[in-house]
């Protein structure tokens, strides 16, 4: 049976409290600390957060502070795994959506295994037709159904993942994250046996789809500090196709 996931987006960063995306790979605001704080409460009182068995985190700052500060209990004193996962980063190639190189990430974060990390991270802009990380709308959903299609074969019953609000949303679960704030979800078999009947994906097997549990998509997140409601992803998310100008619709799951 594959695992359910604990979605959780960063806390506040510095490129958030200005929308300075000229900042390279910032780490976590004064208040995006006490939101860690605030978010490894919110877990430590759920059941679903001490039922994590595996820590996945995107591999920028932000994501490993907020795995570290946040999820402290279960690293520290639960002993569990982390991994860090070039997959999971943000979508975008501005400064502040690019990671740091993984000898920078080892220095600063030294009791986390960088050496399962992609050797290609941080690189987002050379070939770009054949780069995972590509700041594209074909290389990001892909990205979003690798990163599925991983979990999905995991051991672990519960699995909690620290990513980015926009690939969460665009690429995963279409669902909006306040920083810090926290989803849970299961796959939807019925929907993949769907989709896979349809032939949908790039290799006609289906799409990996996700159902949010009725206790945080009715409160808005764990906190209750996000969105209600479905965000598929948008023209917008994406750059300008150069052979076509005009982005194709994204298909929105429930």
């Amino acid at each position: 049976m594959p695992p359910t996931l604990l979605l959780i987006r960063h806390a506040q960063a510095l490129h958030n409290v200005a929308s300075d995306w000229s900042i390279h790979d910032p780490p976590l605001s004064d208040l995006g600390r006490q939101q860690c704080a605030e978010l490894q409460e919110s877990l430590k009182q759920s059941e679903i957060g001490n039922q994590v068995e595996l820590i996945v985190v995107s591999a920028m700052r932000r994501t490993l502070e907020t795995a570290t500060l946040g999820l402290d209990w279960l690293i520290n004193e639960k002993k569990i795994k982390v991994l860090p996962d070039a997959g999971w980063q943000e979508n975008a190639d501005h400064p502040c959506d690019t990671g740091s190189s993984i000898s920078v990430m080892q220095s600063e974060f030294p009791n986390f295994d960088f050496s399962v990390v992609d050797p290609l991270y941080p690189d987002k802009t050379t070939s770009l037709s054949a780069n995972p990380y590509a700041f594209s709308e074909k290389a990001i959903l892909a990205r979003g159904q690798t990163c599925l299609q991983a979990l999905y074969a995991r051991p672990e019953k519960v699995v909690a993942v620290v990513s980015h609000s926009g690939f969460l949303r665009a690429a995963v679960c279409h669902r909006r994250f306040f920083n810090a704030d926290w989803r849970v979800f299961d796959f939807d078999e019925r929907a993949m046996g769907e989709s896979k009947g349809m032939g949908e994906c790039l290799d006609g097997k289906g799409l990996f789809v996700l159902r949010e549990w009725s206790e945080t998509e009715e409160k808005g997140g764990g906190m209750g500090r996000s969105d209600r409601g479905v965000f598929g992803a948008e023209k917008s998310d994406f750059p300008v196709d150069v052979e076509d100008d005009t982005p194709k619709e994204v298909p929105t799951r429930k």
